[in-house]
């Protein structure tokens, strides 16, 4: 950054990503802040600016790079690595302490408090808030927690059967001490008996009347928003690889596809893209949704130019867009990315999403993978 970003940073007052801090600030004072910014999405500290934007500066002889090195190497837990810079600003020094979105999250201070930055202040996680930055981290995964209310009656054991047909085992022949025995040593039932989350989305009787979010939302819009008139709407439940199958198909249903007749043949004059891409974009929206995120379904949205995949959940710790583009991927949900890849939904090497990347550029269309919020938005022009 220089004088010109700072001056912009300050016009704009304190936000969620930008704090102002006197210089007198205390090393515990300074870590809540670094641990709240870590916590989320990073943000910058100034020092030597008033809350309400005016420039005093800071004072003295203290290394301020050291200092707050120090201070986020012994009062955040585990240390973070930040970015110090030092600028004279209208006479004034001013300290900016740049703080990027933590990998090792989540983040405490020494008094133990798990901090998030909402909009222009920090606040204590929540259990969910908590809950979602351990699941990030790979410390938990809640496709392993046990659903309330059910028990193997709620599993289908046709679907299960065909399952493990697949590794010479006939369950169907088995005793039923035996087949809780095999369902519990898989995931598909904890071991009280309940289904997991996991296999309850693959293997349930009716996954939605326990989990009425693990669904599909498609919307299919005449024009290019949201508020245009709506051609199609769907909602797509049942186990997930019901869902997947569902969904491609209504996606190519409700594509057009301008063609010509020449000859005796009808021909496509419009270029688009193979089932293969529509399949792997909603594959991936189930498979890593976080379905700890109550009140969201994925959604599908089909408009004139571009169709929009939205999947309740952020990236995890370590992944980032760029990497997406190489195939870097992260198990968030374990138990249903075994039963999909045995289920041949998906190869867990990395290859579905650079696939999609390559075949939109190929065709000269436009792909971008974001994060808003609490969702991971994949945008595909068309």
């Amino acid at each position: 950054m220089d004088e010109k970003d700072i001056l912009s940073l300050i016009s704009n007052g304190e936000n969620a990503a930008v704090e102002f801090k006197q210089s007198a600030i205390k090393p515990d004072q300074l870590a809540k802040e670094m641990v709240a910014f870590s916590n989320t999405q990073g943000g910058t500290i100034l020092l030597g600016i008033e809350d309400s934007g005016q420039l005093v500066g800071v004072v003295g002889n203290l290394n301020y790079e050291e200092w707050s090195m120090n201070v986020a190497r012994n009062n955040v837990v585990p240390a973070i690595e930040l970015v110090c810079n030092e600028y004279q600003i209208q006479g004034k020094r001013i300290i900016a302490l740049q703080i990027p979105k933590g990998k090792d999250r989540p983040y405490q201070t020494l008094s133990g408090k798990y901090l998030v930055r909402i909009g222009s202040t920090n606040r204590q996680a929540t259990q969910p808030e908590l809950m979602r930055l351990f699941q990030q981290a790979g410390f938990f995964h809640y496709d392993l927690t046990s659903v309330e209310r059910t028990s193997f009656k709620d599993i289908n054991l046709t679907a299960v059967d065909q399952y493990f047909s697949r590794y010479n085992i006939d369950f169907s022949q088995e005793s039923e001490g035996e087949k809780v025995r095999l369902l519990q040593n898989t995931d598909i039932l904890n071991a009280n008996g309940k289904a997991t989350v996991g296999g309850l989305t693959i293997f349930g009787i009716n996954p939605q009347r326990y989990l009425p979010n693990a669904s599909i939302s498609f919307a299919h819009f005449q024009g290019k928003n949201i508020g245009d008139t709506l051609i199609d709407k769907q909602i797509i439940d049942g186990t997930l690889p019901n869902q997947i199958d569902r969904a491609v198909a209504i996606l190519k249903n409700n594509i057009q596809k301008p063609s010509t007749i020449k000859g005796a043949k009808r021909v496509d004059t419009h270029q688009t893209y193979e089932d293969a891409v529509f399949r792997e974009l909603v594959t991936n929206a189930c498979v890593h949704r976080n379905y700890a995120l109550t009140g969201a379904a994925i959604r599908i949205f089909l408009f004139a130019n571009r169709m929009e995949f939205i999947s309740p959940g952020r990236l995890p710790n370590t992944v980032t867009i760029e990497k997406l583009k190489v195939g870097v991927s992260f198990a968030i949900n374990p138990v249903i990315v075994k039963f999909m890849e045995n289920l041949r939904y998906i190869d867990k090497i990395g290859r579905g999403l650079p696939m999609v990347y390559q075949a939109a550029k190929s065709l000269g269309k436009q792909i971008e993978f974001k994060e808003v919020g609490e969702e991971f938005r994949v945008v595909l022009e068309l």
